[in-house]
């Protein structure tokens, strides 16, 4: 273990770390889900609504001019963080899930043509799933789905094989959510670009567990959302390079997104504010720009360091229980493990968890087609945060046991 991760300092800036469930320490192993939040983020949410709310953008007085200057600072926060060129290149969204929806019913109508085809992975969340789908069945595109083998790894070959000239955009996870493989994003994007498709990489798995840079890795576009990022809920981030997204139409109409309106037609802002129509989550930006500090501040490769040690050890502990088989054994894997336990069922396995005041993902993680690929009805998924320990893994191990117990 890295001695220089000071954890002990780390988990005291959570303050749910110290609450108990039903008497017992809780053990938070659902950061994959949503991660905890340290008191720096809730004290900023805090100090922007007690002392500088008002709407952003629309008033000439003191209170509106500091949320507005608070709100921009946050984009430009988000766009050193993933080193963006430019701030009108950070597209603030709800999460990752509108941040894909924005670019399926934005490029997706605005630059696709009946005919064109989507390439997405078995890996991906039904975020990146279900937004083509309905491009598919409104608008003509075709969707294809490079495969995966059984560790969980994108088969290349055939990825390559699917990546023709009639690929037109390439859709793709960054990191899996359900099983922790982290793909080859950056292979896939110079291949995908030598054969003329754009790029579109969910990065909400990745970007709390990894540095970014969005010029190095020459992604189209990059989304992820604040509240896996140690951030508030309702915000999130579509990066899209400044030459796609001025020739983007944009997605939704109202207050904030217009130069000009009138009945017989309105003409759009500029950049970025012409994809973020209505009232924003200002003090959720405040809230993600605090995150990003915070993570910052412990630095992305010694949380990655740290992350890697405790899914190995977690991996050598798990493999030791007997019948307990680990679902997608790729190397090199982001801090998630998802497993079947015998013939129980994961529901049972979390109910019995919960009492011991361990908290973990069952069901099918919003990736049926990745159960379906192993079949599997379901598994029990095992995320970690930068905030988890050896020692609660030990208790998810120990919990696993009483599993068994009652079950004979």
């Amino acid at each position: 273990m890295n001695a220089a991760f000071d954890i002990a300092r780390i988990r005291a800036d959570f303050p749910i770390l110290n609450e108990t469930v039903y008497g017992k320490p809780l053990v938070f192993l659902d950061s994959g889900a949503s991660a905890q939040k340290p008191r720096q983020v809730l004290e900023a949410m805090t100090k922007a609504y007690e002392k500088h709310y008002a709407n952003v953008h629309r008033g000439i007085y003191r209170l509106s001019q500091d949320a507005t200057d608070a709100f921009e600072a946050a984009r430009e926060t988000v766009r050193r963080f993933i080193n963006a060129a430019e701030t009108r290149e950070v597209i603030f969204t709800r999460n990752s899930t509108e941040a894909i929806n924005l670019v399926a019913n934005s490029y997706g109508w605005g630059m696709l043509k009946p005919g064109d085809e989507v390439l997405i992975t078995h890996l991906e969340h039904h975020a990146n799933i279900v937004p083509w789908q309905l491009l598919r069945d409104r608008h003509g595109i075709v969707l294809k789905v490079a495969p995966i083998d059984d560790d969980g790894q994108l088969i290349w070959d055939e990825f390559d094989k699917l990546l023709t000239d009639r690929v037109k955009l390439v859709g793709m996870a960054h990191v899996s959510n359900t099983l922790g493989t982290v793909l080859p994003v950056a292979e896939a994007i110079k291949l995908a670009h030598a054969r003329g498709a754009k790029v579109l990489i969910d990065g909400s798995q990745a970007v709390q567990h990894m540095p970014v840079d969005m010029q190095a890795l020459d992604a189209d576009f990059y989304v992820f959302t604040g509240h896996k990022l140690y951030g508030p809920t309702g915000i999130g981030v579509l990066y899209g390079k400044a030459a796609l997204l001025e020739a983007m139409p944009p997605w939704q109409g109202g207050g904030d997104m217009i130069l000009s309106v009138t009945f017989e037609k309105s003409e759009w802002a500029d950049l970025p504010h012409k994809f973020e129509a209505g009232t924003p989550a200002f003090v959720e930006a405040v809230g993600l720009a605090a995150a990003i500090d915070y993570v910052q501040s412990v630095g992305l490769d010694a949380i990655a360091a740290h992350e890697h040690d405790l899914t190995e050890y977690a991996t050598r502990r798990l493999s030791a229980i007997n019948s307990l088989r680990i679902v997608g054994t790729a190397p090199g894997k982001a801090g998630v493990i998802s497993f079947v336990l015998g013939g129980i069922h994961p529901h049972d396995i979390g109910t019995i968890l919960d009492r011991e005041g361990i908290a973990v993902r069952v069901g099918q993680h919003c990736a049926h087609p990745v159960m379906e690929r192993y079949n599997v009805p379901a598994t029990v998924r095992a995320s970690f945060g930068m905030y988890n320990t050896r020692a609660e893994v030990d208790a998810l191990c120990d919990g696993l046991r009483r599993v068994m117990e009652i079950f004979g």
